[in-house]
């Protein structure tokens, strides 16, 4: 019997899925498992497999051509079975089929199911988890007696992402076509979802912002001691950017009301500090979080800021590995830019904004001295944080980095 291989939700906010390159072709053999092609999605590229055992026909999209999630790409038949016409477009029933999927691997992301969608059954740890982590539950095949998903269904239904060549379409041409006065270049899956959360953000979302000016000069002194007593075999260097996360982290565990989610009809003020890190790729921006930053020593945080950049540019970060922070810092210190305002990303309320760190003359008791200076803009939403809980936590945070000492504390 044939089965139909579905464009599958490969990440929790994926909505749509581009086929960048099909490994299987019209006609072949295929395996439960085997790899059909690799699908861009909002945030990476990942891996759609075959369930079923067959021939793949009725490849209905092409290399580069984008679909909704749930639209039928092609079916797996027995060998010489007589198919009808399947469009594309055809809606996906509610109880998954058993032909399309993902790699398994270990983090948390929706697959296809046969769970009713009126009724779902679940343990509560797994709901908690799939509620943190964005899945949706009717997606999960549940493992536990009678079809009741739990813990482990969650941690073993996710899909391994590969790295391909970016899209040609996702670059901005160079050199421009001679004679052509402009060019229109598609958007990019990573391009829509920076498009589409803007606009839930910077509009629905009332920022205010709040900036001050940090002295990093006992900072710079006990990051160079540090990175002369790690040295280069420990894994690399500690950045300016570990320290501030480092930093974040421990005013966050100070002031719980700026760890905060705004949830439409209640607050959730998280007990534990994750950290959004914002990384620039080629075609967008990701946030790679450090979770649990609060404890995790700066070597620690170093360590995994520069593993979560690497996977980030490569296109290989797992769902687990961008989704859950509480609060996010973004840095461009590193392209000059002396100060900025970030677009906070929801359902966080708040998102430090890091400058370069520049040499100005200040008055240091009573003389003129040359100091090295940075400056931090927090962007606050005001249905969660307000003006005086905003200061409060940047002076916290001020305080940290100007006096490293207190990190120990």
């Amino acid at each position: 019997m044939a089965t139909n291989v579905y464009m599958e939700a490969l990440s929790p906010t994926m909505e749509e899925g581009r086929v960048a390159k099909w490994h299987k072709r019209e006609g072949d053999a295929v395996k439960a498992g085997d790899t059909l092609a690799e699908v861009e999605t909002d945030k990476a590229v990942m891996d759609l497999v075959a369930r079923a055992d067959g021939v793949l026909r009725q490849v209905a999209v092409a290399e580069g051509q984008t679909v909704p999630v749930g639209s039928v790409v092609a079916v797996i038949a027995a060998p010489g079975e007589a198919l009808g016409a399947v469009p594309a477009s055809a809606p996906r029933p509610a109880t998954a089929p058993s032909g399309s999927g993902m790699r398994d691997a270990g983090s948390v992301v929706a697959v296809a199911s046969a769970v009713d969608a009126s009724r779902i059954k679940a343990s509560p740890l797994a709901k908690r988890i799939a509620k943190e982590a964005g899945v949706d539950l009717k997606l999960v095949t549940g493992s536990g007696p009678g079809g009741r998903v739990i813990k482990r269904d969650l941690e073993a239904t996710a899909p391994v992402a590969v790295t391909v060549p970016p899209h040609p379409a996702s670059r901005i041409p160079h050199p421009a076509p001679s004679g052509a006065p402009y060019e229109d270049v598609p958007l990019t899956q990573i391009r829509k979802t920076i498009a589409k959360r803007l606009a839930t953000s910077l509009g629905p979302i009332p920022h205010f912002f709040l900036t001050s000016e940090v002295d990093m000069e006992r900072a710079a002194e006990a990051r160079e001691a540090l990175n002369q007593q790690l040295g280069e075999p420990a894994g690399g260097k500690v950045s300016f950017n570990d320290i501030v996360i480092k930093a974040t982290g421990l005013a966050l565990a100070k002031h719980r009301a700026c760890n905060a989610w705004f949830q439409e009809d209640h607050i959730r003020y998280w007990n534990e500090v994750h950290i959004g890190m914002a990384v620039a790729v080629e075609d967008g921006l990701i946030t790679p979080v450090i979770r649990n930053a609060d404890v995790k020593s700066l070597a620690e945080i170093g360590r995994e800021a520069r593993a979560l950049a690497d996977k980030a540019r490569s296109r290989r970060l797992q769902p687990g590995e961008y989704t859950g922070s509480t609060v996010s810092v973004s840095n461009l210190g590193m392209f000059d830019i002396d100060q900025f305002t970030a677009v906070i990303n929801p359902p966080e309320a708040g998102i430090i904004a890091v400058g370069s760190i520049v040499q100005k003359p200040v008055v240091l008791d009573g003389r003129v001295t040359a100091r090295r200076r940075m400056r931090l803009t927090m962007s606050c939403d005001h249905r969660v944080i307000d003006g005086a809980t905003g200061a409060a936590f940047l002076r916290t945070l001020k305080q940290m980095l100007e006096n490293p000492l207190a990190m120990l504390l």
